[in-house]
């Protein structure tokens, strides 16, 4: 089996990302069916030390950061997140570097037999694309050798594919409202969700959360007897400078003080670097050698595209997955403390599935023109809705197609002084990205296979 046989293979499953949002229903997913996976394969999910991230925003950014300090540290480690951005291997990534196309390929023809075994069973239901990733990325990590793992949530936390692993710390990022049609409408909905990956014992960290979130974080930790360290009032930073690739600050725990510099902007992930240090020093709690010295190195080295990214110095273009209302706030401010502009030109797309008018309605704080535009993704919002949209709230608005095209009618109405603002969806993100920095993606039909 070659490289594009595997992606034909992995992505003819259901694959809830790309599926009419009808579709997607919770009670499909089902742990038994990825544990009965997993055991056919020699349960390779158990073998690293392994990190569990959830939460609704951070959750990515906290999991390339443990990984990096991992990885600085001198530990073999793998990181599985998602979604990608470009190609579908940078999902499942040792030491920081995507899984090579022959190991994708090798993997997905080992699991072939047993995922054939698992769909033949009736009380299982079948094997969904995201959970045959989730067990290539475990039996991948196995067979690299890797001995320490940081795994992200895919959807939620509870009924998540990731959701299997016995991890060595847990963490809960910031929960927000998103995904509610799948994970209910209030906040304590969402956080029972999310706080579901805490085990019996098993250290926590949070991030900073409402009180309605921490109410159920706290009570679920507590319940499970798994200490919880919460940023906020166990861990602080305080922000010293910006400089032109990154930030200096400061993270305070109770055993010790770090000066740290990261390439990733804004008051979020500072929030999303203190959970990433806590969680370092439960580690260490746990037998895991980890130094100070590592912890900032690892920090100093992360690299997570697609976030507050700067693809352009002049004009300034800056892309960022924002996809939900708090998010939007959250890059809002992050604009504002880290870039100087006179006003914005945004090009803006989003999924069907978000609350594209809050988000609309926190971008309309700034001095603006929308450009709204589509990505290639299946579940994207079209742009005659978006439009709509966005001029129902009396914003100046253009609409283009293509994400390339209306990039280039972004820059060319920037003035000297202006900012570029990519966000909405990081699909939208990924093909800025693509037309701006030349990467070439893989690109698949709706029916999943790989295309030319």
């Amino acid at each position: 089996m070659n490289y594009r046989q595997a992606l034909d293979f992995v992505l003819g499953f259901a694959d809830f990302e790309v599926a009419n949002p009808d579709r997607l229903r919770y009670r499909d997913f089902n742990l038994e069916r990825v544990r009965e996976l997993l055991s056919r394969v020699g349960n390779p999910h158990l073998g690293p030390a392994t990190v569990h991230v959830a939460g609704t925003k951070g959750k990515g950014s906290t999991t390339a950061m443990v990984a990096s300090v991992l990885s600085a540290t001198g530990h073999r480690t793998g990181r599985y997140t998602s979604p990608h951005l470009h190609s579908l291997r940078e999902r499942i990534a040792i030491d920081g570097a995507p899984i090579e196309e022959g190991a994708f390929a090798d993997g997905i023809d080992a699991l072939r037999e047993a995922v054939a075994g698992v769909n033949n069973l009736e009380r299982y239901g079948r094997i969904s694309t995201f959970e045959a990733l989730t067990a290539l990325a475990f039996l991948a990590f196995t067979r690299a050798g890797v001995t320490h793992s940081v795994i992200e949530v895919g959807l939620g936390g509870r009924l998540d594919a990731t959701n299997v692993v016995d991890p060595v710390a847990c963490a809960v990022t910031n929960v927000s409202l998103d995904h509610m049609d799948v994970l209910g409408d209030t906040l304590a909905q969402i956080a029972t969700e999310k706080a579901a990956i805490i085990k019996p014992g098993v250290p926590v960290v949070s991030g900073p959360q409402t009180t309605e979130a921490l109410e159920v974080i706290e009570l679920v930790a507590s319940d499970r007897g798994a200490p919880l360290t919460l940023v906020g009032r166990d861990i602080a930073w305080n922000r010293t400078r910006l400089d032109g690739a990154g930030q200096r600050f400061n993270v305070k725990t109770a055993r010790d003080e770090y000066d740290l510099w990261m390439p990733l902007l804004g008051a979020h992930q500072r929030d999303n670097a203190a959970v990433a240090v806590g969680v370092c020093e439960a580690l260490t709690d746990r037998g895991i050698a980890l130094s100070h010295e590592g912890i900032v190195e690892g920090l100093a080295r992360v690299s997570w595209p697609g976030r507050l990214e700067v693809l352009s110095r002049r004009p300034l273009v800056v892309a960022d997955g924002a996809h939900n209302p708090h998010s939007i706030r959250c890059l809002l401010r992050a604009l504002e403390e880290s870039f100087q502009f006179e006003r914005a030109v945004v090009v803006f797309g989003a999924t069907k599935t978000k609350n594209v008018g809050g988000m609309i309605d926190e971008l309309a704080r700034l001095p603006a023109t929308v450009l709204v535009t589509e990505s290639r993704h299946p579940r994207s919002a079209g742009v005659l809705e978006l439009y709509g949209d966005v001029a129902s709230r009396g914003i100046a608005v253009d609409r283009a197609e293509d994400v390339a095209a209306v990039l280039a009618m972004a820059r060319r109405l920037a003035g000297e002084n202006d900012l570029v603002l990519v966000t909405g969806s990081l699909f939208v993100v990924a093909e800025a990205r693509e037309a701006m920095l030349g990467v070439t993606p893989e690109l698949y039909s709706e029916a999943g296979a790989l295309t030319v």
